[in-house]
């Protein structure tokens, strides 16, 4: 079996790369041809831990890029579509990428004979929409469901930073199907994919459609609570979030994933997987109150650190404020709902130095404002410039960049996830960890 993929993204590169690994000979399509040549040179023109080393291996080998969007059908069995559907200001998502696509694969279609070819959606859609897709095929190749060809949707649950090691390593494979043997062709796949023994759960395509975004908007709402938690504990004499988010979250109907309060959540997925279950519930007139709170909560998160930032700033001799870590997370140059770069933006609106640091997201930071703020190339340089710290993101060398500070001048640190150790701290530091109670010395 011969398996292609259109989109060669964050996601789709690694995807058909894991592919490769598990011996499946692969055909990656794009339009990017920059993207394409790089990919059969060898070289991974994405940023993802360990994907480099799968390009290494597999690329121009096992592994083959083109412009060329017939070659997924004339070459392949299976073809997999993982193209972006940005987000619409009403919270639904653009099919216009998938569409394109689409219809240039299925125009292909109609003119090879092949006894049976599968198309597998795994872009984030609309809850609706493959029965548009499998209308579009049917049209444009002038063939028919299930006796020509089969469709599938089977959505990813992975994240920026670990994507391959999630793709391989999945808690359990969704498949979407529109008859048993696309099912059992992309059962099939991922058996022979996966490091693991996931559970598989097949089903019909809306329901599988709805469950990718009932999955996050969930998610979305068990992060909002520990956030509920963390907020209450920095007003109680005594409290911690942490001590009582990792001790109830080893109840089983709670379980410790996603369940540390600290920042609003953020990244390419959440927020829009939440604007979409509104969306979806809007056009069948239910009211989703519950992802409506959410959202908001989300968004007072926000400024719920803004205004810790403007109040220390006062008593700070130093007014620049320093944000470590640009990106929405560890491990990924992503800045797609970053709360630090929400966080950015409020403080020049309020006229705040800014200065910024990150190890892999400064050029895309650079990207959106410029010169209205300033940028350094490590920790403790950042630690040097800066009167406020704010730690975004839980990593190593922040932890240790801090714990090494040793300069005279005063600093407030504004510890977002808990990750410094307060006893190392001199005379001249004030340490604040969001959702722990800190004793306001100066009362």
């Amino acid at each position: 079996m011969k398996i292609s993929l259109v989109g060669l993204g964050k996601l789709g590169l690694p995807l058909i790369s894991c592919f490769a690994k598990a011996g499946y000979e692969t055909l990656g399509v794009d339009i990017d041809q920059n993207k394409v040549n790089s990919i059969n040179s060898g070289i991974s023109p994405i940023q993802e831990p360990n994907l480099q080393d799968l390009i290494s291996e597999f690329g121009g080998y096992k592994l083959k890029a083109t412009i060329d969007h017939a070659k997924a059908i004339q070459k392949t069995d299976v073809t997999f579509i993982l193209t972006s559907t940005p987000s619409k200001p009403d919270g639904s998502f653009s099919n216009c990428y998938l569409e394109l696509a689409i219809k240039s694969l299925a125009k292909t279609f109609a003119s090879i004979d092949k006894d049976y070819h599968l198309f597998v959606i795994s872009s984030t859609v609309i809850p609706g929409s493959i029965c548009s897709f499998i209308s579009l095929i049917e049209k444009y190749s002038a063939k028919k469901l299930n006796e020509d060809f089969g469709v599938a949707f089977v959505p990813d649950f992975v994240a920026l930073g670990q994507v391959i090691k999630d793709f391989l390593n999945p808690d359990f494979v969704l498949i979407g199907e529109s008859h048993k043997k696309a099912g059992d062709i992309v059962e099939r796949i991922h058996k022979k994919m996966c490091e693991n023994d996931p559970k598989i759960f097949r089903m019909s395509i809306i329901n599988a459609e709805l469950a990718k975004i009932c999955l996050n908007a969930y998610i979305t709402l068990k992060i909002s609570f520990a956030n509920s938690i963390a907020n209450l504990c920095e007003k109680i004499p005594g409290a911690d979030c942490d001590v009582i988010t990792k001790s109830i979250g080893q109840d089983k109907r709670i379980s410790p994933y996603y369940f540390s309060g600290g920042l609003a959540f953020g990244g390419p997925c959440f927020p829009r997987d939440t604007k979409a279950f509104i969306n979806i519930s809007d056009s069948y007139n239910e009211d989703a109150r519950l992802i409506k709170a959410i959202q908001n909560l989300n968004e007072y998160q926000d400024l719920h650190l803004l205004d810790i930032v403007l109040s220390k700033l006062h008593q700070s001799e130093n007014k620049t404020v320093g944000i470590m870590g640009l990106a929405f997370k560890k491990g990924t140059p992503t800045i797609v709902g970053s709360p630090a770069i929400t966080l950015i933006n409020y403080l020049l609106k309020n006229d705040v130095s800014v200065i910024g640091y990150d190890p892999l997201s400064i050029e895309l930071t650079k990207e959106i404002f410029g010169n209205r703020i300033n940028y350094v190339t490590s920790p403790e340089l950042l630690l040097e410039k800066s009167g406020i710290i704010i730690i975004t993101y839980r990593l190593k060398k922040f932890k240790e960049a801090i714990e090494r500070f040793d300069s005279n001048h005063p600093i407030i640190i504004v510890d977002c996830w808990r990750i410094i150790d307060s006893s190392v701290f001199k005379k001249n530091m004030e340490y604040l960890p969001l959702g722990r109670w800190i004793e306001d010395k100066s009362a």
